[in-house]
Parts: structure tokens; sequence; C-alpha cells
């Protein structure tokens, strides 16, 4: 569909984008083209027929549970697809005798608080298989399980849309995943290939009456980011009001919010490498942690575990990056390692690399035992003088991040 013209509104019905109300044609354009759909102009008929189309897809390619990630244009168009894609569901569901796993599509946007649902997106086998989002996952939030990249929206950047593609490029061979599937409604894929030599664009760009300023607004994790000759700002929340503050300003409340709940670098690490501990703190930090991946961006820390940026911000310590604490492991317990068996020490090691691969969710990975390196290694059966499993995880994570 190229657009939609008056009269095409008086036949299929639309909804205003921003309020959700109902519009009649008497005050539309004579003709929208399709960049405004769900933008400017709701088409609930359009959202439907979309949404039915993509789930005949997974029923066809292994069923509706697949981990999918669909862009949509605004929160409005999220939440509609989510509600369409869940009727579709428990429809399949009666129909099929099968027992329904909620939430099935859900929305995971900036301004929804999404961040809060990433953990089960990227990690849940019962619940969260499919994400409605706008802004909240095109960069920096890593699903090595994501099978499905949907887009909704129209996308005229060649950087954003190679950002929106590389969340489902992830190989992740514990469940098999060599490939990822694109759903393009929206003629996305014609930037397949696009060069370009600059960084992200900016969503847009305002110039200060006064004085000829130009500023630039561009979007990292799900936050605006003000950048002008005045400085880099941050919008956020403040006493229930967005606000700008600096850069600085956002570090030292991430700070501040952290030192209240520890008061050691030797305590915050303990807590740390416990992941029912480290979600504790991390919920409470601003955003729910969502902060954190933004200051690994504007801080050019992301080859570092959070543990790092966080540790620098609140306790001043140097930060490591994730190869910098496997390299650590190798010199630093060289002892311990050359007292094992080989195959034992070798295993650790591989181990260890995922953890340099994905951080330390991915080493936390119930099936991180199955990967190639670990297996070729010498696998599990190799590490059974240890412990258990969790044991054996628990006495790596301690020395990665032993100071």
């Amino acid at each position: 569909m190229t657009g939609v013209t008056r009269s095409d509104i008086e036949v299929l019905g639309a909804r205003d984008a921003t309020t959700g109300q109902p519009i009649s044609p008497d005050e539309t354009r004579e003709v929208y083209d399709a960049h405004t759909f769900e933008d400017v102009l709701q088409l609930p008929d359009r959202v439907r027929t979309m949404c039915h189309d993509l789930f005949a897809m997974l029923l066809q390619t292994g069923g509706p549970l697949q981990k999918t990630v669909i862009f949509c244009t605004r929160d409005r168009h999220a939440d509609a697809v989510a509600a369409a894609l869940n009727n579709l569901y428990a429809d399949w569901c009666a129909q099929n005798g099968q027992k329904r796993l909620d939430p099935y599509a859900f929305k995971c946007t900036a301004a929804s608080g999404g961040a809060q649902y990433i953990a089960d997106l990227r990690g849940s086998e019962r619940s969260h298989f499919i994400a409605t989002t706008v802004d909240l996952i095109t960069t920096g939030v890593d699903v090595p399980i994501l099978r499905n990249v949907v887009f909704f929206k129209y996308v005229r950047s060649p950087i954003a849309f190679q950002q929106m593609m590389g969340r489902g490029s992830r190989i992740h061979l514990p469940t098999n995943k060599l490939m990822f599937r694109v759903y393009d409604y929206t003629n996305a894929t014609r930037l397949l290939g696009m060069g370009f030599e600059s960084r992200p664009a900016p969503t847009r760009e305002a110039e200060d009456q006064k004085g000829g300023r130009r500023e630039r607004i561009i979007r990292v994790e799900g936050f605006d980011v003000h950048v002008n000759p005045a400085g880099t700002y941050i919008v956020t929340e403040e006493a229930g009001r967005l606000a700008l503050v600096t850069v600085e300003e956002y570090m030292q409340r991430m700070a501040e919010r952290l030192v209240n709940e520890i008061q050691t670098i030797d305590e915050f690490r303990h807590r740390w490498i416990n992941p029912q501990d480290r979600k504790r703190l991390i919920d409470a930090l601003p955003e729910n942690g969502r902060g954190v991946r933004l200051l690994q961006e504007l801080m050019d820390r992301k080859a570092c575990d959070p543990y790092d940026v966080l540790a620098e911000l609140a306790f001043g310590a140097a930060p490591k990056s994730r190869k910098e604490r496997v390299e650590a492991l190798h010199y630093k317990h060289e002892r311990w390692l050359t007292s094992l068996p080989p195959a034992t020490a070798s295993t650790l090691l591989a181990l260890a690399s995922q953890f340099e691969a994905g951080g330390i969710e991915e080493l936390e990975n119930p099936h991180v035992f199955n990967a190639p390196e670990v297996v070729k290694a010498g696998g599990l059966s190799s590490l059974k003088m240890l412990g258990e499993p969790r044991e054996i995880v628990y006495e790596i994570k301690k020395r990665l991040f032993a100071a």
C-alpha cells in the first residue's frame, strides 16, 4: 500500500495516531502516503491484517512461541499490534486445545517502562514471546535467542536499519539458533547493503532562535540525549516530570543511588555475582537500570560488563573490559588453574570465554555447558571434581570479578 485517500478512509475508518480517537473524512487530508501510517493516521484494519499475516507465518515456521521483535511506529501502534497478536494467539490456543502462556505479546517501549521486560524476553522460555517496540530494542539490547525481526514501521536511515537487524543476528547454539528471519512489511530491506559514513543521524535538530545555536537530539537506549555547544543533556524524569540533566549529573545520581544500597566495592562485587542480588540492585537504580546501558554508550564502556561502569561511578575503580577480565583470569589465577587436570582447566577457560562474548548473563545461561568451545575443551564431565554446575559458574564469576 502506497497511500490512502479521503474516500478510502470513509470506507475503512481511521483514528488519530496521537489521540486514538476516530476521525471523520472531513477532518482528513486528501491523501496520506504510507510513511504517515500509524504515525499520523491509525488504520485498525491494516494492523489486524498485518498481524494476521505475521501470525500465519509463525505457525508455518515453527509455531507461535518464537521470540520475536516487531518494530512499530509509536506507542499506540505498539499497543494495537500487541493486542491483535494476543487475540490471534488466544484463538489459536482455543482451537488447538493448548494452554495459554502469558504474557504472549507485550509492549516494550521506553515510554511504557518496557526495560523491565527485556530480561524476560531474553531469558524466559515460558512467557514474553513477542515484543512490540518503538525505540527500546533498536541498539544495545542483546537477545541471542531472538528468531524473528519484523518491520511494521517505515525506516529511512540505513544505520537505524542495521541496528534493528542486529537484534536478531547473533547465533545461539544452545538453542540451535543458526539463523533468524526478517519479516518486512514496509520495504525496509531496501536499505540492505546501503552504505553510510557517519554515526547514527540525530532524530531531529532544533535551533535556538536567539543565538542561532544548533542542537542535536539523538536517541540512545530509549533516552533522548541533547547535544549542543553548552554540553550534553539527558531527558529523564524528575519529581514526576521530564527534565534535562547533564551527563555528569546523571552519573552522580547513579552513583548516589548505588552507594545508598551498598557501602563498599567488596560488598558490591559479592552481590553482583549473585543473580538475585544483582537484579535487586539494578531495580533500585534510576530507570530500573536502563540508565546503566545509556552510560555504557555515552562513556564508551560497551566492552565492559555493567559492573565496571557502576564500580567506576560509585567507587572510582578503574574499569576493565570483559576481555581484560578473562585475560586476568589466566595469569592472576594461574596457580589454581595449573593445580587442576588439563581438561578441567581448559573447560574453565572456555566457560570464561562465554563471559567475554556475552557478559555475566551469558555465563549464567543454563545452556552454557553446551557451547561448542566448552564441549570441545572437555565439557561438564571434566568439571565434576569442582561440584555442581551452579557452584562452578559461581567460582568462575568470583575469580573474574576479583580485584
